[in-house]
């Protein structure tokens, strides 16, 4: 080749350079999607882990805070102040917040029950109900395949159902529980079982620990 003389790429250097950067754009492109895929799962579960604790501190709260006040429902039956089993569980909880001062109590009727694979959790404003009393719900835990709770006596014995018939007289308040025991079965965790205490049935100096 004389000096000067200027040398183009051939049709098969071309091919191949072209090929080359194919497999490299499909490589990069693989993992970029690999990462999103990767980074939208981790998304979801922190969003998942953060209901499920939220549900956890509800529970936890109102649970705890359980106490020893019936409530008439919207027939005037009587309700006793913590009653559960296969459908769900009722109670009576202290210490609703009110920010705002409003002239009401500070007990607060509220309910936990699975209604089409979601967890929800129901509250009224007032504790003896009318006619129109409704409850807001709360979609607290989607993806619950079911949900089963165990209640402690003071025999240390534990039940499937609360208040144990013998000791609930329909115009009473009736027992509370030591402690109620749920266990859930999720979609993509499997089962989890979680022990909650009743602080006002319990004596100050025990724990949790102290009933299993």
């Amino acid at each position: 080749m004389t000096p000067g003389t200027e040398r183009g790429f051939t049709l098969l250097e071309l091919i191949v350079a072209t090929a080359i950067f194919a497999v490299l754009a499909a490589l990069s492109w693989r993992g970029l999607q690999t990462v999103l895929e990767n980074r939208q799962r981790i998304e979801l579960q922190a969003e998942r882990l953060g209901q499920l604790q939220v549900l956890m501190v509800t529970l936890e709260r109102d649970i705890e805070q359980a106490v020893s006040r019936p409530v008439r429902d919207r027939y005037g039956d009587t309700l006793p102040a913590l009653q559960g089993g296969s459908g769900g569980l009722e109670l009576t909880r202290s210490g609703w917040v009110n920010p705002s001062g409003q002239p009401r109590s500070e007990l607060q009727r509220v309910a936990f029950h699975l209604e089409q694979g979601h967890l929800v959790r129901s509250g009224w404003t007032v504790l003896d109900r009318a006619q129109d009393s409704e409850p807001f719900a709360i979609d607290m835990l989607g993806g619950v395949k079911t949900v089963s709770l165990r209640f402690l006596d003071d025999s240390r014995q534990w039940r499937t159902s609360w208040p144990p018939p013998q000791q609930y007289a329909g115009d009473s308040a009736g027992p509370l529980p030591r402690a109620v025991e749920l266990t859930m079965e999720l979609d993509d965790w499997g089962v989890m079982t979680r022990l909650l205490r009743i602080a006002s049935s319990l004596p100050d100096n025990n724990t949790t620990g102290g009933l299993q």
